[in-house]
């Protein structure tokens, strides 16, 4: 029987020195029935020459933003381009383990899950391994509220279940945090597979690192979307 398609959503600013190995731990996966949509999210084009050159597999799609959207809004792009049945996420300085998707599909088809997630390392950037995050088994809408534990670049999920137009709002961070919330409150459950499968870069210039953005963000995230 065939693999259902996943596509796999990338948001790309200014990434260059982290992307080939990002892109090239998506190639190396055993599960093959994919499609690779990368959004090119800089108004300044230096990068895409770079990018075009690495690209070497035949399913991967390249959208040029006219003007940085910020990365929620272009996966947003993304999530409208793709074909696929499941839709699985990884920022552009992140990698995956070569078994990622046939495990992580796998354990989704098994019990039809609609949206999973992993545990994960945090490596920096010498790839060296400084932090681990383990994924709880079960999250629902009252645990989501008090801590988010997702690592987007671990989730898979199924298309369907994204009733709206453009599922992440135009946040600096925390997008994908309003998100879960909103699918949690719909009744999905989230399901989560204890097993390292990704690296999360911690990268100097991180912008979920700013103390202050994440401070703004946090209070438009639960006053705003959540009316707390």
């Amino acid at each position: 029987m065939k693999k259902p398609l996943v596509s796999i959503i990338i948001p790309y600013y200014r990434s260059k020195k982290y992307f080939k190995e990002t892109y090239n731990s998506i190639l190396k996966q055993n599960y093959k029935n994919i499609e690779i949509i990368i959004i090119f999210d800089d108004p300044n084009k230096i990068d895409l020459k770079f990018l075009k050159k690495i690209i070497n597999y035949k399913n991967t799609k390249i959208l040029v933003n006219k003007k940085n959207l910020g990365a929620g809004y272009a996966r947003n792009k993304g999530i409208q381009l793709s074909k696929g049945k499941y839709l699985a996420f990884i920022d552009s300085d992140d990698t995956w383990n070569k078994g990622k998707l046939l495990t992580q599909m796998n354990f989704m088809l098994k019990y039809n899950y609609p949206f999973t997630h992993t545990s994960y390392d945090i490596i920096n950037h010498n790839n060296k391994v400084i932090g681990k995050r383990i994924a709880r088994k079960k999250i629902s809408y009252n645990d989501l509220l008090k801590s988010c534990d997702i690592g987007l670049s671990t989730v898979i999920l199924k298309k369907n279940i994204l009733k709206m137009k453009k599922p992440f709002p135009p946040l600096k961070t925390k997008e994908d945090y309003v998100l879960w919330l909103k699918l949690s409150k719909s009744g999905i459950i989230f399901y989560g597979l204890n097993k390292s499968l990704a690296n999360w870069t911690n990268t100097p210039s991180s912008l979920s690192k700013s103390i202050i953005q994440k401070i703004k963000d946090s209070i438009r995230v639960y006053y705003c979307y959540e009316k707390l």
